[in-house]
């Protein structure tokens, strides 16, 4: 399936994508492209139904090994995504004998995936040699598994993977420099694209079958509940009133929506059929309405509790627990939604805008009206993480709250309901579970061929040390993976590659601090030797910043990894580590909003019917958070400082990138001269430029001058406004 397929295919699900049209219809079932009526129809919601019923059983109470459970997840969401997908776009696709094949071809896939894994020990038993019949089946996963994912996210994908495997055989030894590898026997590269922890049915198939099937099961009992419907109706009541205000619906309902979904174009789709509409009728600018949707709904992958497929992959990779990544990614997910919403103000304030008629319904209504359905099952869900439970087991439980207080509503769910929501889990996960076991491919032979620590000298050689250097390679690394990859795909090549780079110039950050200030311990003066005697000596005193930087750069790196244990707390290389994941995780987001490829723009420039590319390029100028919190996470103690230093940092924040917003648009409450316009951008540049308290307090009193000018020349000038 091309790239344009897709786009069109998911801009033709637009309109069926109302929060209240979301449910599986027994009688109809579409999957991706192809619909199905009568029996086929039925067999389709079956299966689907027959898939979310095993993940729930074998997570929650079967006993069994986890290759086993990857293995099934793969082969079920195999044999869906065969049916549903079909090869091409063409009009054949469509027919009955294109049906059969793909049908085969999902049988298939599904036998030779049940086969393999069970033939483990047999392999195991012949000396780790496969036999003809091993080699047929693993062949067939393989490139079952590429064939599937060239279906669902297109070429771009299939093309890496296939150009991995052929680097980690004997052709690696004729790419030249220092990425030359000599390579290894296909029959090794075979086994382990399979049986290894890093391979297809490893730790990412794992994550893929366990904690974001789960999650995506529960965003799905959500939206069948009427979820929704109510997260859209609190969003009109408390910021429909305000200048501004369906614009603010439309930022607050893709929030509150993200913690549901965890998926930028699902939220846009799912949202964006109402308040996009709303915005246009208001007065927003057609584009401007799209661009907000689309901006808004990429933050919603960056807010707790559910944050996408992407944030359980980083709790597995840094061992550090998930609940504890959610609880600090709060406060920046907030400061990221405020940066869209002063965009909106800004554009409101510059249009001439009023707010939205006052709704007819009251707070008390639309708590009725589907309240417990949202607010329940979410209070269940962090009350069991923070307890200490698994986030599969607090899952299970918030998807039998959600049942439970569905009945306290007009929406209540019975039988045909709980089977419609497993329906619609398995379904939405059919491009996730078959990217993140296919994308093993791909991190098997990073690990297999130690390409990731080649790539990170070079980062490091690259930037010659420099942190902020290092970001912005990485940032471009990550828009032009974000062209062809989706973000969670992209977030976990960067992340094998390029975290280690990341997490050692952050932790050198820290070295230098404590030699500018003396604390260098006395266990990690000695590796310093090594680089240079003479400035080692220095360390018993406080050092100038730049020869502690000369320093550092002079020392291997094999010497600074035995300093970063003996110099730095425990909890300090933590910090580094979720950091870097976290500077990586944010920046992986920008392939949502930025051109040339930018599907949830794409999405929200459909129901505007506007153009894409400029609707995209409008969404990329509101998504600047997504550019700014990385800074802050690797400059400053955002994620791991105490409650007040996050506070703190939270506040300079928020009125850092107000001040950058209205120097970006020229345009407060009133229009800014050229000179205020200057004046606010360094501002917002002071007010966002790490551990600077002088610099951070002058750029607040500019601000707040040219604020306080700016409201007295508008209300001069303007009408009283009737709602603000």
């Amino acid at each position: 399936m091309t790239a344009n397929g897709q786009q069109t295919a998911m801009l033709k699900t637009t309109e069926d994508a109302r929060p209240e049209n979301l449910g599986v219809d027994i009688g109809e079932t579409e999957v991706h492209l192809r619909r199905f009526k009568g029996p086929v129809a039925n067999m389709m919601t079956l299966l689907a139904v027959a898939i979310s019923c095993f993940h729930i059983y074998a997570n929650l109470i079967g006993i069994g090994s986890d290759q086993w459970l990857i293995a099934m997840h793969f082969a079920g969401l195999a044999l869906l995504c065969s049916l549903g997908t079909p090869a091409s776009d063409s009009r054949w696709a469509a027919s009955k004998p294109a049906l059969f094949i793909d049908l085969a071809l999902g049988l298939i896939v599904f036998a030779a995936t049940v086969f393999i894994i069970a033939s483990e020990t047999a392999i195991y038993r012949q000396g780790v040699r496969l036999s003809p019949e091993h080699w047929v089946a693993a062949a067939i996963v393989v490139f079952g598994a590429i064939e599937l994912t060239r279906r669902t996210t297109g070429i771009i994908i299939p093309i890496i993977i296939l150009v991995a495997l052929a680097y980690a055989s004997p052709l690696g030894q004729y790419v030249p420099g220092v990425l030359k590898f000599t390579g290894l026997s296909v029959e090794t590269i075979t086994f382990r694209s399979i049986f290894a922890d890093d391979g297809m049915f490893g730790t990412i198939g794992r994550i893929s079958a366990t904690y974001v099937f789960m999650f995506i099961l529960f965003g799905a009992f959500l939206v069948r509940s009427g979820a929704g419907n109510f997260i859209i109706s609190i969003a009109r009541l408390t910021a429909g009133r305000f200048v501004g205000g369906p614009g603010f619906v439309a930022v607050m309902a893709s929030g509150l929506t993200g913690t549901v979904s965890g998926s930028a174009v699902a939220n846009t789709v799912s949202t964006g059929v109402i308040t996009i509409p709303l915005m246009k009728r208001s007065g927003f600018p057609p584009r401007f309405a799209a661009a907000t949707e689309a901006a808004a709904s990429t933050g919603g992958q960056l807010m707790p509790p559910i944050m996408g497929a992407g944030a359980f992959v980083m709790a597995s990779n840094t061992q550090i627990p998930y609940l504890d990544i959610v609880a600090v990614s709060f406060l920046p997910a907030v400061v990221y939604f405020l940066s869209v919403a002063f965009f909106v103000r800004i554009t409101a304030k510059k249009e001439g805008l009023t707010s939205i008629d006052e709704d007819d319904e009251s707070p008390l209504d639309a708590l009725k009206n589907g309240g417990p359905s949202f607010v329940i099952p979410i209070v269940v869900l962090i009350g069991l993480l923070v307890s200490g439970f698994t986030p599969v087991y607090a899952a299970g439980w918030a998807i039998l709250s959600v049942v439970v207080a569905s009945w306290m509503t007009p929406n209540r769910m019975g039988p045909r309901a709980i089977f419609e929501a497993l329906a619609l889990g398995a379904r939405n996960m059919v491009m996730t579970g078959v990217l993140l076991v296919t994308i093993g491919l791909l991190v098997n032979v990073i690990s297999m061929t130690g390409i990731g620590n080649t790539f990170s000298l070079v980062i490091s050689d690259w930037a010659g040390g420099s942190l902020l250097i290092s970001m912005i390679l990485i940032a471009i690394a990550s828009l032009v993976l974000g062209m062809g990859l989706p973000v969670t795909a992209a977030y976990i090549v960067l992340a094998t590659l390029s975290a280690p780079a990341l997490q050692a110039l952050i932790q050198n950050s820290f070295l230098i601090d404590a030699m500018v200030a003396g604390t260098l311990p006395e266990a990690a003066r000695a590796p310093f030797m090594l680089a240079s005697p003479e400035a080692a000596l220095q360390l018993a005193e406080p050092m100038s910043r730049g020869a502690a930087s000369a320093l550092l750069a002079a020392t291997p790196p094999e010497a600074l990894a035995l300093i970063y244990p003996q110099a730095l707390d425990a909890s300090l290389v933590t910090a580094a580590l979720l950091s870097a994941h976290m500077v990586i995780f944010w920046l992986s987001q920008d392939s949502n909003v930025t051109p040339p490829v930018c599907l949830t723009a794409f999405a929200a420039a459909a129901i505007a019917k506007t153009p894409p590319m400029a609707t995209g390029f409008t969404a990329w100028k509101l998504s600047k958070g997504l550019y700014l919190m990385p800074l802050l996470f690797a400059y400053t103690p955002f994620l791991y400082g105490t409650p007040l230093e996050m506070v703190t940092i939270f506040l300079i924040a928020v009125i850092g990138v107000y001040a950058l917003g209205a120097a970006m648009e020229g345009h407060m409450e009133a229009p800014l001269t050229w000179p205020e316009r200057a004046l606010t951008g360094a501002a917002g540049v002071a007010l966002m430029w790490p551990q600077t308290p002088l610099l951070e307090i002058a750029g607040g009193l500019v601000l707040l001058v040219i604020l306080v000018l700016n409201v007295r020349r508008d209300r001069a000038v303007s009408i009283p406004a009737t709602a603000h």
